[in-house]
Formats: C-alpha cells, structure tokens, sequence
C-alpha cells in the first residue's frame, strides 16, 4: 500500500513539474502582430524585418500607399527589428526595436514620408463641407532648433486684421490637432498662427511675438509646423499641408 502510494505521489510530482515547465514556456513567448498604414511621396521605400525586405502584394519597394499586417512570435530576450528604408539612396529612415516588453506598442504602426519630412502620425483627411474651411496642425521637430522641452504649443489662427479664426489648445508632435472648421466667405488670402506656451498668451519661447503665414486652401488643411534656421536665426514655417498629397 504504501508502495502505491508512493508511486501515485512521485506521478503528481512530475505532472506538476512538467506543467511548470510548460507554463513557463507559454510565457517565454507572445504571438506578435503589428498594423502598417504608411504613405510616401515621392520617395520609393523599402520595408525590412530582421533585414529581409517586406513583400506587399508581390512587390518589395513601394510608394504611394503602403499598407500591411506582420505577424510573427516574439521571443523573451530577443529583438525584432523592423526597418524603413529609402529603397533608391539605401539610407536608414527610421528602426523600431521590437521586444518581448513592448510588443504592444507596435499594435498600429504609422508614418507619411515626403522630401526631408517622416511623421510617425495616422494622417485621415478630415470631411470639410463646401464653402468652409478646416485646419489641422503637427508640430513634429518642436524645440528642435529653439530649444524648448516643451511636447506641445497653444495656436491661435487669426485672418491679417487680427480677427480670430480658431484656436488650438494642443499642438503636438506625435498626432494632428482634431480640425476646426470656419466658413471662408470665399476668401483665400493667407492666415497667420500665433504660438504660445499651452494655455497662455505667452510666446512658446523667448518674449517676441511668434507668428507663421499660412495658406490658406478651401476644404482641408493639414498643416506640419516646422522649426528652422535661416540666416543664423531659427524661424517657424508652415508651409506643407499634407492633405495635398492626399
């Protein structure tokens, strides 16, 4: 009797170590799958896991709209590399390292690469009716050249004789502003944006009024704000609109 059980106790033991091992097994691993909607003008990309190129229906190097779904494991301890290229130069735009920590993070991967810009945004144009006018704004190198820690600015759109148009409490880098919409009156003379530090009527960095033209189209506006230097002096434009390629 006492032999049986004996036995019987030696099955359970080893049932439960051959249930932890598997256990932790199971948890060594986590099914990956990231979500790719990018878009590039008119630059030819190439997309590359672990360095071998990305097959989009049938092709390896795509412009326009590049849209696709990875699915892969994804191993404790180990990196996944996914990789954008310029498939004409060769240059490296941009790595995400994907890990066993922060998979999850690259559910939704998106970008819009023009010339000497690469947005790491989901870029929707948004439904503006006829006869009115939207805005919406990026600010993705914000501090880049004025030094600012700064992760987003106030706006304030004003038409030339000051009469305000729409304000914006959050322009960021990571995502454009949700629009705001005003009816034109059939004018498309050029607006202006004011920038302040968030919900001030403080200039975002130094004391002087900052303060960037920008056309103004009927319909939608997707405007990137860009940092720049000109002539030794930093100076902020706004003249990209994105839903222009769209």
């Amino acid at each position: 009797m006492n032999k049986i059980f004996a036995l019987l106790l030696l099955v359970i033991l080893f049932s439960c170590t051959d249930n932890t091992v598997m256990e932790k097994y199971d948890l060594a691993q986590k099914p990956g799958e990231v979500t790719i909607k990018g878009f590039s003008k008119p630059d030819v990309l190439q997309l590359r896991f672990n360095g071998e190129p990305i097959s989009i229906d049938g092709k390896t190097s795509y412009t326009n709209k590049i849209e696709t779904t990875l699915q892969f494991v994804q191993d404790q301890g180990e990196i996944n590399k996914l990789t954008i290229y310029n498939h004409e130069t060769g240059k490296e735009i941009i790595q995400y390292n994907i890990t066993y920590n922060n998979i999850e993070e690259y559910k939704k991967l998106y970008f819009f690469n023009l010339p000497g810009i690469f947005l790491e945004a989901e870029v929707i144009k948004p439904q503006v009716n006829l006869g009115r006018v939207g805005f919406e704004f990026i600010f993705p190198n914000l501090g880049e050249f004025s030094g600012t820690s700064l992760k987003n600015v106030k706006g304030v759109l004003k038409r030339e004789n000051g009469i305000v148009l729409a304000e914006f409490d959050n322009i960021g880098k990571k995502s454009f502003t949700p629009v705001k919409i005003y009816t034109s009156f059939g004018i498309t003379a050029p607006v202006y944006l004011e920038l302040y530090k968030p919900g001030t009527t403080e200039p975002y960095v130094g004391s002087e009024m900052i303060k960037v033209k920008i056309k103004q189209d009927m319909g939608a506006n997707m405007i990137i704000l860009q940092e720049k230097l000109e002539n030794g002096a930093w100076v902020v434009k706004g003249d990209v609109d994105v839903a222009e390629y769209l």
